[in-house]
């Protein structure tokens, strides 16, 4: 590696042998994670097949289910003795900051009653807005213009893509919480290499949208329905470009969502029908992902699962 600054030498054609990973190294992340792995499974845990970010122990009745993004990690589990013993653990190996009970993970608020849990990004929305200067705009009922001709627009290039793709990577966080701006959000991320006036304007107007209902999120109730249901749907020939449909879906685990996407489809689809196919390949791939995923957490599944479509 190259001399630091502040690293003195009187010999400056030399370098520096690397004996550890240093904060800012290509390598660093995965060489971290490595180590974190190595220290859960000594503990005990299993490392999920669906998720490598998920760690799962069980001890009798007792289990233990963790999430890790890069050095954030959530601890869930059924019993307070066993998940004060593993933070106990995990702090000798390394060490730790317990901020408590789960209310503000990686700009997600959560709130929980006997009812269920209730998730939001209102101070995320509420940063993106101060960062286009929207905070005293006026809010916009829908999150897109009916009658749009976004694809085929002749408007003059907008000048700062730069801020364009920075507008567009907030909001598509945002539909982390926020499935009714999917498609808003889905169809303006399209043009992040050449956007137009009329893209930027769109985009601006999705913001608007959410000004009006910053704390609007999901609730995940707390019932014993854990059924998989999945909705599916095609929208035939919507690019006037490439002329390829688009597919969206939409899962829930009883009365509760967990699972949401509109994707463009890579192919054109000679009809209606082979469009409606090829959604209901993309929803079915993602519901066998997620029984895998809910598997590793016990949450099993020996029935099939209903999926939805209009065709």
């Amino acid at each position: 590696m190259k001399l630091p600054p502040g690293f003195s030498s009187s010999t400056p054609t030399k370098v520096c042998r690397l004996r550890k990973s240093l904060y800012g190294l290509r390598q660093s992340p995965r060489n971290w994670f490595a180590k974190l792995a190595t220290a859960l499974r000594s503990y005990g845990f299993y490392q999920s097949h669906a998720d490598n970010t998920l760690f799962t122990y069980r001890k009798g009745e007792d289990s233990l289910s963790i999430l890790v993004y890069v050095d954030d990690i959530l601890v869930a589990g059924n019993n307070p003795s066993l998940c004060a013993s593993f933070k106990q653990y995990l702090d000798k190996c390394f060490q730790l900051k317990d901020l408590g009970p789960l209310k503000y993970f990686l700009g997600i608020e959560f709130a929980r009653s006997p009812e269920g849990l209730f998730m939001c990004q209102c101070k995320y929305t509420l940063d993106s807005l101060q960062e286009t200067g929207l905070l005293g705009a006026k809010p916009i009922d829908t999150p897109l213009q009916q009658h749009h001709k976004l694809g085929s627009s002749t408007s003059p290039l907008f000048k700062d893509s730069a801020l364009y793709r920075r507008i567009i990577g907030r909001l598509i966080y945002i539909t982390l919480t926020r499935l009714d701006i999917s498609y808003p959000v889905h169809l303006i991320s399209q043009f992040m290499q050449a956007p137009r006036r009329d893209h930027y304007d769109a985009a601006i107007r999705v913001l608007k949208y959410l000004k009006a209902r910053p704390g609007q999120g999901l609730f995940l109730r707390a019932d014993n329905d854990l059924q998989l249901y999945a909705f599916c749907d095609s929208d035939w020939d919507s690019c006037p470009i490439s002329r390829w449909s688009v597919s969206r879906y939409f899962i829930a685990l009883g009365r509760s969502p967990i699972s949401w996407k509109t994707k463009k489809q890579t192919t054109v689809s000679r009809s209606s029908a082979e469009a409606e196919y090829r959604s209901m390949a993309f929803t079915c791939a993602e519901v066998k992902w997620l029984r895998s995923f809910l598997a590793a957490l016990g949450v099993f599944h020996t029935q099939p699962v209903r999926l939805f479509c209009d065709n």
